[in-house]
């Protein structure tokens, strides 16, 4: 119970700090400079140069129909850790937007902007949440289609910067793709990047009912395996599954609540090839 309380405050420290220093970044760097982010957050700084809206309800509101979504597919527990830092987040962008912004350097901007934008999503994204309800799409769609999640937000951010190329002018447009670079490789150290994949391999004495319940609740599927302890001589299940990013903080809570006993290791994957079969539906 102790362990649980303090995975929980720790994860509700990520996702306060998380959001705070997004929230920083993106009214103290990005917006003073005409610089967008990608996903929702991209899209409400673009209404926001034509609709006398602050950006923190904009942003809240246009998240509104992808937490709904989340809710259905994901569950409760997840949905919650989005609406705190979504709604943390959106705050403190109004409370920014009265301050002095911090340059107006555009180089300055383009690359402290980004990485003070990634330490802030990668933190939100350790405490098991997110700040854009697209990356929630992208999951949904990885999990049911041959697609991975980076690609969906990639394609979905190029839009967005070319739209804000194309309303503003192509050099705010390559700024913002710069500091969307800058700002992922950063997510890269404090979490794992939007493009990478992790491989998981799980040792217990249950084997089969751990990969139903990971394909059941994740729907990942797992390759099967036996082995055997050198000092037991038991013979041990082997689980091997490969995730994204996005999926890891809800793997570990599904091992924590597994009631036999495991022992787990997680490795980057620098590339996959082949046809990785996920369930469908």
């Amino acid at each position: 119970m102790k362990q649980k309380n303090k995975e929980m405050i720790v994860s509700m420290v990520e996702l306060t700090l998380g959001a705070i220093i997004a929230a920083f970044a993106i009214e103290e760097f990005l917006v003073p400079n005409k610089l967008f982010d990608g996903g929702v957050t991209g899209i409400s700084m673009i209404i926001a140069h034509f609709l006398p809206v602050p950006l923190g309800i904009l942003i809240f509101l246009i998240n509104i129909p992808f937490v709904i979504v989340a809710y259905r597919k994901l569950g409760m527990s997840y949905v919650t850790r989005i609406i705190y830092a979504i709604a943390l987040f959106s705050i403190f962008t109004g409370v920014f937007e009265h301050m002095e912004n911090a340059t107006y350097e555009i180089l300055l901007a383009v690359t402290y902007g980004g990485v003070l934008l990634g330490i802030g999503v990668g933190l939100v994204l350790r405490g098991g949440g997110c700040l854009d309800g697209t990356e929630v799409i992208a999951v949904l769609l990885n999990r049911n289609m041959s697609i991975s999640t980076g690609q969906v937000i990639l394609i979905f951010n190029v839009f967005i910067f070319a739209v804000a190329g194309l309303v503003f002018n192509m050099d705010r447009g390559m700024y913002s793709l710069l500091m969307y670079f800058i700002s992922s490789k950063v997510i890269d150290v404090v979490e794992i990047g939007f493009e990478s994949t992790k491989s998981v391999m799980i040792i217990t004495d249950e084997g089969r009912e751990l990969a139903k319940k990971i394909n059941r609740e994740l729907g990942r599927t797992v390759t099967f395996m036996r082995g055997e302890g050198l000092i037991s001589n038991n013979e041990k299940d082997i689980l091997y599954v490969v995730v994204t990013r996005a999926e890891i903080h809800e793997l570990k809570t599904l091992l924590k609540d597994f009631h036999g006993s495991t022992f787990t290791t997680i490795s980057e994957v620098s590339e996959i090839v082949g046809s990785h079969i996920k369930r469908i539906g």
